[in-house]
This record gives structure tokens, sequence and C-alpha cells, in this order.
């Protein structure tokens, strides 16, 4: 299949780390707190000593001093804490992490393909689409390129990933400021990106496209609908999906609880 017939998911690895880091923060920080007791008992006189407020795991993480400059570095330094995989780290060579992150959640959160801000990831080998009546189906086999995206994605440390999201959220706050929404809280905008994620249908059947002059398209027009971030993570094929989301969606059920 010629170069242009390829369908490419450039940066969904990243994407789908940061939606996770940030996802856990929110977990940490949203917590409710223990009960104060409404009434305290006196004995002899002595002074109420009211309990003390158990600190959240949020306030003992104390942000790091560095600049947005310095930041690319001392990110890699923690990568080997949120996974093993080797490959986090290779995929993490890319320049301005932060700045990335923030203008590829904001693109997914608007439904925009995050692409230009994160290439470093292009799958393996090429898209196969296997010729039927007037119409292509894409060919099972290219779902598993993705595979390391969501193998990646499944060996994130939770624990490494909110104390990661802390120490790194003053800059995070910055970049999206810098971006052009100097009032807006980053965390809205990353809740709409991750519902953006979770409404990509999950598909067993066969996936019939149309040949255009340097594309396909999706034939089923609701599925054509889709977003052009949707229609990266659609891509992967049902297997990846459904464990992303499944992830994904066990987090921002605790979330809103």
């Amino acid at each position: 299949m010629e170069e242009k017939k390829k369908v490419i998911l450039t940066g969904a690895l990243f994407i789908l780390i940061v939606v996770a880091v940030v996802l856990i923060y929110y977990l940490v920080t949203h917590k409710k707190s223990s009960d104060v007791p409404e009434t305290l008992e006196i004995i002899e006189e002595e002074p109420v000593k009211l309990p003390e407020k158990e600190k959240s795991e949020s306030e003992l993480i104390e942000p790091l001093n560095v600049t947005m400059e310095e930041s690319d570095k001392v990110l890699r330094d923690f990568l080997g804490d949120i996974s093993s995989d080797p490959r986090l780290s290779e995929w993490m060579r890319m320049d301005h992490i932060i700045k990335s992150f923030v203008a590829a959640v904001d693109n997914i959160a608007n439904g925009l393909s995050p692409r230009k801000q994160v290439n470093f990831f292009e799958p393996k080998g090429e898209f196969l689409a296997e010729k039927k009546g007037e119409h292509y189906i894409i060919d099972e086999d290219s779902y598993k390129r993705y595979d390391p995206v969501a193998n990646v994605f499944d060996s994130i440390n939770t624990n490494e990933s909110v104390i990661l999201y802390h120490r790194f959220k003053p800059l995070i706050q910055k970049a999206y400021e810098e971006l052009g929404y100097p009032d807006k809280d980053f965390d809205n905008t990353l809740k709409r990106a991750i519902k953006e994620l979770l409404a990509v249908p999950v598909l067993e059947e066969e996936i019939v496209l149309i040949s255009k002059l340097k594309s396909f398209e999706l034939y089923d027009s609701e599925l054509e609908g889709l977003s052009q971030a949707q229609k990266h993570l659609f891509r992967m094929g049902p297997e990846n999906i459904r464990k992303i989301q499944q992830k994904l969606r066990e987090l921002y059920e605790e979330l809103n609880d």
C-alpha cells in the first residue's frame, strides 16, 4: 500500500499517559476528608485539642524548583519511576515536553488532532486494507502496530504518576496560561479531553473504508463524524481501545464518586 494510504496515530502514547497522570491527580486531591467530631468532651478543664487534619498526599509533595527550560531533562529523570517499559524513555526524547503535553490535551478537548505537538511516535509497518467489492476492509493486523501504546500505558505506576504530576503542576498551569488561557484552570480542559477519548466506540465488526485520493475515509457516516482526536484512538483497534478505556473509566468513576 502506497505511503498516502497509511493511517498514522502520531502521539497517542504521550496523550494517554498524561491523561492518566492528571486523572490520578484528581483521585488524590478530591478525596473526602475525615469528619471532625461536632462536640468534644472536656476533661478536667484541659484545653481541647482538635484532631489534626491528615495531610493529603498532594500536600506532602513539594513542587520542583525548576524552570521551563530545565524541565525536559528533570522530567526524563523520573520516567524510570513511572514505568519499567524502556519504550517510554525512548519516546520521551522530544523537546518541550510540558508545553507539548498541554497543547496536545487542549487539542483533544476541542476534538482536534494533537499530531503537531507530539510527533515522536509512528507505528511500525504499513497500514493494511483488504479490497472487498467497491470498498476496503481494515486488516486486523494493522491494529497490532499500536500494541506498544496500549502496553506502555498499562504499565504506568499510579503512585509515582501522582508524585510526578504534583512536582510539575506549576509549570503545567503556566504553560496552559501561556497557551492563551490566563483565567482558566487546566484541570477542566483535561476533563473534557478525557470525555472525548471515552466517547470513542469499540466495534468488533469489520470496518469498511472508502478509498479517496490521498487517504481512506470511514464508510459509516457516524464513524466518519468522529472528531480528529477520537479517530486517532479508534484506529488503534477494539482490543487496544478497550484496554485503554477500561483504565480511564475506572479512574474517572472514582473521580466523580
